[in-house]
């Protein structure tokens, strides 16, 4: 077996994250009134996605991000409203929405027992532990591990460091990074000296060097046992 230690990001590698996010702003937006089309949807995710590259680079910090991306699409789409009841509303809305990603639950079963896994996140602590809560993937991770915990985002060194001091016997060789965000998985993880692996469903390019390349989950289960 080649990796015992597997560090799975949540959102687009776990979780159908796009599906997820669309689910709770379509909600939220009905309670204040505002209809929202999927032009208004598409917006929203390219600004949300915006504040969280920016939150990664230390731009921003995340209380400000979860209003601010409010501010920011309510000004372009047109719309007023108290734009932090709004971001209050559509987290509690974001934390009952877990829609695994296509082969998520069955990787993760097959992996069961044989590897320990963990779950490293950017996201909010209260929104990932209740989406985690519900899911059928609860069981088969040791922890969470959610950078407002531990007061560092990914990339950033000392996430991982923390990570790799809370998990028993830890061995960065035999670890691996699995995740969707070259921005925060790969570039966190090669920074760290922990092989990746970079879901890429969608064929895009890097020039990152990232060890591993999957387009569908279940490649992973080859890579961790070295076939």
């Amino acid at each position: 077996m080649k990796y015992e230690f597997l560090l799975f990001d949540a959102d687009g590698t776990l979780f159908d994250f796009l599906k997820c996010e669309e689910m709770a702003l379509r909600i939220a937006m009905k309670n204040i009134g505002v209809d929202i089309d999927d032009e208004g949807v598409a917006l929203y995710s390219a600004i949300n996605d915006g504040m969280w590259k920016a939150l990664e680079r230390g731009e921003i910090d995340k209380d400000s991000l979860r209003v601010e991306r409010f501010r920011q699409f309510g000004a372009q789409y047109g719309f007023d409203t108290d734009f932090n009841a709004l971001s209050l509303n559509y987290t509690d809305r974001l934390a009952m929405q877990n829609y695994p990603i296509d082969g998520a639950e069955e990787i993760c079963g097959r992996l069961y027992g044989k590897a320990k896994m963990y779950v490293i996140t950017n996201g909010i602590e209260y929104v990932q532990k209740n989406r985690f809560a519900t899911s059928p993937l609860k069981d088969f991770f040791e922890k969470l591990f959610i950078s407002g915990e531990i007061g560092f985002e990914k990339p950033d060194r000392r996430f991982f460091e923390a990570v790799e001091r809370d998990i028993p016997d830890f061995d960065v060789k035999k670890a691996l990074v699995i995740g969707d965000s070259l921005t925060s998985d790969m570039a966190g993880g090669i920074g760290y000296g922990i092989d990746c692996c970079w879901y890429n469903p969608n064929g895009k390019t890097t020039d990152l060097p990232v060890k591993y390349i999957v387009s569908d989950l279940s490649e992973i289960e080859n890579i961790v046992f070295g076939e």
